[in-house]
Protein backbone atom coordinates (compact mmCIF):
# COMPACT_ATOMS: atom_id res chain seq x y z
CA UNK A 1 0.00 0.00 0.00
CA UNK A 2 1.21 3.71 -1.07
CA UNK A 3 0.63 7.32 0.22
CA UNK A 4 -1.50 9.30 -1.59
CA UNK A 5 0.78 11.38 -3.00
CA UNK A 6 0.27 15.33 -4.01
CA UNK A 7 0.36 14.69 -7.44
CA UNK A 8 -2.10 11.42 -7.11
CA UNK A 9 -4.49 13.75 -5.39
CA UNK A 10 -3.83 16.67 -7.79
CA UNK A 11 -4.89 14.62 -10.69
CA UNK A 12 -8.05 13.01 -9.19
CA UNK A 13 -9.14 16.83 -8.29
CA UNK A 14 -8.56 18.17 -11.85
CA UNK A 15 -10.99 15.19 -13.16
CA UNK A 16 -13.44 16.02 -10.70
CA UNK A 17 -13.61 19.79 -11.40
CA UNK A 18 -13.24 19.56 -14.97
CA UNK A 19 -16.61 17.31 -14.35
CA UNK A 20 -19.00 19.18 -12.06
CA UNK A 21 -17.65 23.44 -12.91
CA UNK A 22 -17.69 25.21 -15.60
CA UNK A 23 -13.95 25.35 -16.78
CA UNK A 24 -14.36 26.75 -20.17
CA UNK A 25 -13.22 29.80 -21.56
CA UNK A 26 -15.56 32.12 -22.41
CA UNK A 27 -13.28 34.03 -25.11
CA UNK A 28 -13.90 32.05 -28.31
CA UNK A 29 -11.43 29.43 -30.05
CA UNK A 30 -12.24 31.86 -33.26
CA UNK A 31 -13.67 28.94 -35.24
CA UNK A 32 -16.96 31.40 -35.93
CA UNK A 33 -14.57 33.39 -37.63
CA UNK A 34 -14.18 31.07 -40.10
CA UNK A 35 -16.25 30.30 -42.78
CA UNK A 36 -15.91 27.90 -45.99
CA UNK A 37 -17.05 29.18 -49.21
CA UNK A 38 -19.66 26.48 -50.42
CA UNK A 39 -19.51 24.09 -53.48
CA UNK A 40 -22.64 23.99 -54.63
CA UNK A 41 -21.02 21.31 -57.62
CA UNK A 42 -18.95 19.37 -55.36
CA UNK A 43 -18.46 16.65 -58.44
CA UNK A 44 -17.81 14.08 -55.45
CA UNK A 45 -19.88 10.88 -54.35
CA UNK A 46 -19.53 11.47 -50.89
CA UNK A 47 -19.23 7.35 -50.38
CA UNK A 48 -15.95 7.77 -51.44
CA UNK A 49 -14.39 10.70 -49.32
CA UNK A 50 -11.48 9.17 -48.04
CA UNK A 51 -10.93 10.71 -44.31
CA UNK A 52 -7.77 8.29 -43.94
CA UNK A 53 -3.88 9.92 -42.91
CA UNK A 54 -1.09 9.08 -40.82
CA UNK A 55 0.47 10.45 -38.26
CA UNK A 56 4.18 9.51 -37.07
CA UNK A 57 3.95 6.09 -39.73
CA UNK A 58 0.46 4.85 -38.57
CA UNK A 59 -2.32 4.79 -40.01
CA UNK A 60 -5.63 6.75 -39.11
CA UNK A 61 -8.86 6.97 -40.29
CA UNK A 62 -9.77 10.20 -39.28
CA UNK A 63 -6.80 12.95 -38.18
CA UNK A 64 -8.25 13.18 -34.49
CA UNK A 65 -6.59 12.88 -31.17
CA UNK A 66 -8.61 12.08 -28.18
CA UNK A 67 -6.02 14.75 -26.15
CA UNK A 68 -4.33 14.06 -22.80
CA UNK A 69 -6.81 14.35 -20.15
CA UNK A 70 -5.71 11.94 -17.01
CA UNK A 71 -3.87 8.87 -15.46
CA UNK A 72 -1.45 8.28 -12.12
CA UNK A 73 -4.67 7.87 -9.69
CA UNK A 74 -6.83 4.56 -9.26
CA UNK A 75 -9.94 5.85 -11.18
CA UNK A 76 -7.75 7.09 -14.11
CA UNK A 77 -6.94 3.79 -15.22
CA UNK A 78 -11.17 2.82 -16.21
CA UNK A 79 -11.05 6.38 -18.04
CA UNK A 80 -8.36 5.76 -19.68
CA UNK A 81 -9.27 2.32 -21.18
CA UNK A 82 -12.67 3.58 -22.09
CA UNK A 83 -10.76 6.17 -24.30
CA UNK A 84 -8.77 3.83 -25.32
CA UNK A 85 -11.01 1.35 -26.76
CA UNK A 86 -12.84 4.17 -28.51
CA UNK A 87 -9.60 5.10 -30.36
CA UNK A 88 -8.76 1.72 -31.20
CA UNK A 89 -12.72 1.17 -32.96
CA UNK A 90 -12.70 4.40 -34.52
CA UNK A 91 -8.65 4.12 -35.42
CA UNK A 92 -7.59 7.54 -34.44
CA UNK A 93 -4.76 8.72 -31.91
CA UNK A 94 -4.87 8.87 -28.21
CA UNK A 95 -2.80 11.01 -25.76
CA UNK A 96 -2.34 10.42 -22.28
CA UNK A 97 -2.32 12.61 -19.21
CA UNK A 98 0.57 13.65 -17.71
CA UNK A 99 3.13 10.50 -16.09
CA UNK A 100 4.92 12.72 -13.90
CA UNK A 101 2.88 10.04 -11.16
CA UNK A 102 4.22 7.29 -12.65
CA UNK A 103 7.60 8.70 -12.82
CA UNK A 104 7.27 9.67 -8.76
CA UNK A 105 5.57 6.08 -8.08
CA UNK A 106 6.08 3.61 -10.44
CA UNK A 107 2.98 1.77 -8.99
CA UNK A 108 0.77 4.31 -11.21
CA UNK A 109 2.10 2.34 -14.27
CA UNK A 110 -1.04 0.32 -14.35
CA UNK A 111 -3.27 3.68 -14.56
CA UNK A 112 -1.49 4.59 -18.08
CA UNK A 113 -0.96 1.12 -19.70
CA UNK A 114 -4.09 0.53 -22.64
CA UNK A 115 -2.23 -1.36 -25.30
CA UNK A 116 -4.19 -4.61 -24.50
CA UNK A 117 -7.02 -2.82 -25.48
CA UNK A 118 -5.88 -0.64 -28.50
CA UNK A 119 -2.97 -2.30 -30.09
CA UNK A 120 -3.31 -0.52 -33.05
CA UNK A 121 -4.01 3.47 -31.94
CA UNK A 122 -1.00 6.22 -31.85
CA UNK A 123 -0.40 6.50 -28.58
CA UNK A 124 1.51 9.71 -27.12
CA UNK A 125 2.78 9.58 -23.54
CA UNK A 126 2.98 13.02 -22.05
CA UNK A 127 5.00 14.84 -19.37
CA UNK A 128 5.62 18.40 -18.10
CA UNK A 129 8.62 20.44 -19.46
CA UNK A 130 9.54 21.18 -15.96
CA UNK A 131 9.92 17.72 -15.04
CA UNK A 132 12.52 17.94 -17.84
CA UNK A 133 14.51 19.38 -15.45
CA UNK A 134 14.26 16.48 -12.83
CA UNK A 135 13.94 13.70 -14.90
CA UNK A 136 17.21 12.05 -17.22
CA UNK A 137 16.32 11.03 -21.00
CA UNK A 138 16.48 7.35 -20.10
CA UNK A 139 13.97 7.30 -17.67
CA UNK A 140 11.95 9.30 -19.73
CA UNK A 141 12.43 6.51 -22.24
CA UNK A 142 11.71 3.69 -19.93
CA UNK A 143 8.59 5.50 -18.97
CA UNK A 144 7.76 5.76 -22.54
CA UNK A 145 8.28 2.05 -23.50
CA UNK A 146 7.01 0.38 -20.09
CA UNK A 147 3.26 1.77 -21.87
CA UNK A 148 4.38 1.22 -25.29
CA UNK A 149 4.10 5.08 -26.48
CA UNK A 150 4.28 5.93 -30.26
CA UNK A 151 5.77 9.56 -29.01
CA UNK A 152 5.95 11.68 -26.56
CA UNK A 153 4.15 15.04 -25.60
CA UNK A 154 5.49 17.63 -23.99
CA UNK A 155 3.48 19.76 -22.20
CA UNK A 156 3.54 23.36 -21.63
CA UNK A 157 1.58 24.50 -18.99
CA UNK A 158 3.27 27.86 -17.56
CA UNK A 159 -0.08 29.68 -17.04
CA UNK A 160 -1.49 26.68 -14.67
CA UNK A 161 1.50 26.93 -12.88
CA UNK A 162 1.20 29.87 -11.53
CA UNK A 163 -2.51 29.69 -10.33
CA UNK A 164 -0.92 26.31 -8.39
CA UNK A 165 -0.14 26.98 -4.72
CA UNK A 166 2.85 24.01 -5.75
CA UNK A 167 3.47 25.29 -9.36
CA UNK A 168 7.08 25.00 -10.78
CA UNK A 169 7.38 28.52 -12.42
CA UNK A 170 10.71 28.33 -13.43
CA UNK A 171 11.22 28.10 -17.22
CA UNK A 172 14.64 28.59 -18.15
CA UNK A 173 16.33 26.60 -20.14
CA UNK A 174 13.29 24.70 -21.05
CA UNK A 175 13.73 25.24 -24.72
CA UNK A 176 17.33 23.30 -24.74
CA UNK A 177 15.71 20.40 -22.60
CA UNK A 178 13.37 20.12 -25.36
CA UNK A 179 16.35 20.18 -27.53
CA UNK A 180 18.39 16.98 -25.80
CA UNK A 181 14.95 15.16 -25.57
CA UNK A 182 14.62 15.36 -28.96
CA UNK A 183 18.17 13.83 -29.57
CA UNK A 184 18.33 11.35 -26.83
CA UNK A 185 14.22 9.80 -27.18
CA UNK A 186 13.90 7.65 -29.59
CA UNK A 187 10.37 8.50 -30.34
CA UNK A 188 9.00 11.73 -32.00
CA UNK A 189 8.20 14.69 -29.79
CA UNK A 190 5.26 16.71 -29.84
CA UNK A 191 5.28 19.94 -27.33
CA UNK A 192 1.84 21.45 -26.91
CA UNK A 193 0.44 23.92 -25.17
CA UNK A 194 -2.31 23.78 -22.26
CA UNK A 195 -5.07 26.17 -23.03
CA UNK A 196 -3.15 29.45 -23.86
CA UNK A 197 -1.90 29.02 -27.20
CA UNK A 198 1.33 28.71 -29.09
CA UNK A 199 2.75 31.57 -31.57
CA UNK A 200 4.77 31.13 -34.50
CA UNK A 201 7.89 32.84 -32.57
CA UNK A 202 7.56 29.38 -30.35
CA UNK A 203 6.67 27.00 -32.68
CA UNK A 204 9.47 28.07 -35.15
CA UNK A 205 12.42 27.76 -31.81
CA UNK A 206 10.50 24.49 -31.38
CA UNK A 207 10.89 23.60 -35.40
CA UNK A 208 14.48 24.18 -34.59
CA UNK A 209 15.09 22.31 -31.44
CA UNK A 210 14.19 19.12 -33.50
CA UNK A 211 10.39 18.49 -32.62
CA UNK A 212 7.93 16.41 -34.73
CA UNK A 213 4.79 18.28 -34.33
CA UNK A 214 3.05 21.11 -31.90
CA UNK A 215 -0.37 21.09 -30.63
CA UNK A 216 -1.50 25.03 -30.36
CA UNK A 217 -3.44 24.43 -27.47
CA UNK A 218 -5.08 27.89 -28.26
CA UNK A 219 -7.65 30.21 -25.84
CA UNK A 220 -11.37 29.24 -26.31
CA UNK A 221 -11.75 25.29 -25.14
CA UNK A 222 -10.80 24.13 -21.02
CA UNK A 223 -9.24 27.31 -19.06
CA UNK A 224 -6.95 25.56 -16.81
CA UNK A 225 -6.47 29.14 -15.01
CA UNK A 226 -10.41 28.73 -14.52
CA UNK A 227 -9.80 24.93 -13.06
CA UNK A 228 -6.72 25.93 -11.07
CA UNK A 229 -8.94 28.67 -9.52
CA UNK A 230 -11.30 26.36 -8.18
CA UNK A 231 -8.38 24.77 -6.17
CA UNK A 232 -7.06 28.23 -5.30
CA UNK A 233 -9.30 31.21 -5.29
CA UNK A 234 -6.45 33.89 -4.92
CA UNK A 235 -6.43 34.08 -8.51
CA UNK A 236 -9.21 34.81 -10.82
CA UNK A 237 -8.15 37.39 -13.50
CA UNK A 238 -6.55 35.11 -15.72
CA UNK A 239 -9.03 33.05 -17.11
CA UNK A 240 -9.17 34.80 -20.53
CA UNK A 241 -5.06 34.74 -20.93
CA UNK A 242 -4.09 33.57 -24.29
CA UNK A 243 -3.99 33.62 -27.76
CA UNK A 244 -7.23 32.21 -29.61
CA UNK A 245 -6.89 28.83 -31.30
CA UNK A 246 -7.81 29.96 -34.86
CA UNK A 247 -5.19 32.68 -34.98
CA UNK A 248 -2.60 29.84 -33.42
CA UNK A 249 -3.17 27.30 -36.34
CA UNK A 250 -3.11 30.06 -39.21
CA UNK A 251 -0.44 31.75 -37.57
CA UNK A 252 1.88 29.06 -37.00
CA UNK A 253 0.90 27.16 -40.10
CA UNK A 254 2.52 30.19 -42.38
CA UNK A 255 5.79 29.61 -40.41
CA UNK A 256 6.57 25.88 -39.64
CA UNK A 257 7.00 22.97 -42.07
CA UNK A 258 5.91 20.47 -39.14
CA UNK A 259 2.56 19.28 -38.48
CA UNK A 260 -0.07 21.22 -36.50
CA UNK A 261 -2.23 19.74 -33.86
CA UNK A 262 -5.55 21.82 -33.33
CA UNK A 263 -6.83 21.97 -29.82
CA UNK A 264 -8.38 24.39 -27.75
CA UNK A 265 -11.77 24.66 -27.90
CA UNK A 266 -12.45 22.19 -30.86
CA UNK A 267 -15.62 20.78 -30.56
CA UNK A 268 -16.84 19.45 -33.49
CA UNK A 269 -16.23 17.70 -36.59
CA UNK A 270 -16.77 20.80 -38.03
CA UNK A 271 -14.20 22.42 -36.07
CA UNK A 272 -11.43 19.63 -37.05
CA UNK A 273 -12.34 20.40 -41.25
CA UNK A 274 -11.87 23.85 -40.01
CA UNK A 275 -8.65 23.35 -38.77
CA UNK A 276 -7.35 21.53 -41.66
CA UNK A 277 -8.25 24.31 -43.72
CA UNK A 278 -6.78 27.19 -40.98
CA UNK A 279 -3.07 24.87 -41.76
CA UNK A 280 -3.55 21.81 -39.16
CA UNK A 281 -2.97 17.91 -39.59
CA UNK A 282 -4.85 17.02 -37.03
CA UNK A 283 -7.65 18.13 -34.31
CA UNK A 284 -7.85 16.74 -30.90
CA UNK A 285 -9.93 17.41 -27.95
CA UNK A 286 -10.69 16.62 -24.13
CA UNK A 287 -13.43 17.52 -22.73
CA UNK A 288 -16.15 16.63 -24.34
CA UNK A 289 -14.50 12.90 -24.69
CA UNK A 290 -13.57 12.93 -20.48
CA UNK A 291 -17.57 13.73 -19.83
CA UNK A 292 -18.39 10.71 -22.39
CA UNK A 293 -15.83 8.31 -20.90
CA UNK A 294 -17.43 9.75 -16.99
CA UNK A 295 -21.22 8.89 -18.69
CA UNK A 296 -23.61 6.42 -17.10
CA UNK A 297 -22.77 4.25 -20.75
CA UNK A 298 -19.49 5.26 -21.87
CA UNK A 299 -19.34 3.08 -24.68
CA UNK A 300 -22.38 4.59 -26.34
CA UNK A 301 -21.44 7.82 -25.55
CA UNK A 302 -17.88 7.78 -27.20
CA UNK A 303 -18.82 6.24 -30.15
CA UNK A 304 -22.06 8.43 -30.69
CA UNK A 305 -19.86 11.43 -29.76
CA UNK A 306 -16.90 10.12 -32.72
CA UNK A 307 -19.70 8.88 -35.17
CA UNK A 308 -21.19 12.54 -35.12
CA UNK A 309 -17.33 13.97 -35.49
CA UNK A 310 -16.71 11.89 -38.16
CA UNK A 311 -20.40 12.86 -39.97
CA UNK A 312 -19.56 16.22 -39.72
CA UNK A 313 -16.09 16.61 -41.12
CA UNK A 314 -16.70 14.45 -43.55
CA UNK A 315 -20.32 16.61 -44.80
CA UNK A 316 -17.56 19.81 -44.97
CA UNK A 317 -15.39 18.00 -46.75
CA UNK A 318 -18.07 16.85 -49.35
CA UNK A 319 -19.95 20.73 -49.11
CA UNK A 320 -16.16 22.15 -50.00
CA UNK A 321 -15.69 19.34 -52.85
CA UNK A 322 -12.47 17.93 -50.78
CA UNK A 323 -11.80 14.63 -51.39
CA UNK A 324 -9.64 13.80 -48.72
CA UNK A 325 -7.54 15.33 -46.12
CA UNK A 326 -4.96 16.85 -48.52
CA UNK A 327 -7.53 18.36 -50.72
CA UNK A 328 -9.44 19.86 -47.32
CA UNK A 329 -6.40 21.61 -46.59
CA UNK A 330 -6.86 24.19 -49.96
CA UNK A 331 -10.34 24.51 -49.50
CA UNK A 332 -11.32 28.19 -49.47
CA UNK A 333 -12.03 29.52 -46.19
CA UNK A 334 -12.98 33.05 -45.21
CA UNK A 335 -11.42 34.85 -42.15
CA UNK A 336 -13.78 37.41 -40.47
CA UNK A 337 -13.79 39.12 -37.10
CA UNK A 338 -11.35 39.32 -34.32
CA UNK A 339 -9.38 36.61 -36.03
CA UNK A 340 -9.33 38.24 -39.12
CA UNK A 341 -7.90 41.99 -36.86
CA UNK A 342 -5.28 39.63 -34.79
CA UNK A 343 -4.07 38.03 -38.27
CA UNK A 344 -3.59 41.45 -39.88
CA UNK A 345 -1.80 42.94 -36.56
CA UNK A 346 0.40 39.89 -37.22
CA UNK A 347 1.60 40.09 -40.40
CA UNK A 348 -0.63 37.33 -42.07
CA UNK A 349 -3.12 37.83 -44.68
CA UNK A 350 -6.27 36.17 -44.15
CA UNK A 351 -7.48 36.77 -47.73
CA UNK A 352 -4.92 34.71 -48.88
CA UNK A 353 -7.01 32.19 -47.41
CA UNK A 354 -9.88 32.33 -49.45
CA UNK A 355 -8.18 33.05 -52.91
CA UNK A 356 -5.77 30.15 -53.13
Amino acid sequence: MFMVGKTQSRKSEHVKICLAKQVESDSPAGFDDVSFLHNALPELDSSKIDLSCTMFGKDLKMPFIINAMTGGYPGAEAINKRLAEAAQEFKIALGLGSQRAMLENPSLAKTYKVRSVAPDVVLVGNLGVAQLKKYAPKKIKEMLFTIEADALAIHLNSLQECMQPEGDVDFEGCLKLIATACDEIPLPVIVKETGAGITREVAKNLQNAGVMAVDVSGLGGTSWSAVESHRNSGFKNFKEWGVPTAHCIAEVSKSVTIPIIASGGVRSGLHVAKSIALGASFGGASLPFLKAACSPKPGDALRSLLKEWQRDLKTAMFLTGSKNIEALKTAKIIISGKTNESLRVRGVRPEEFAQR
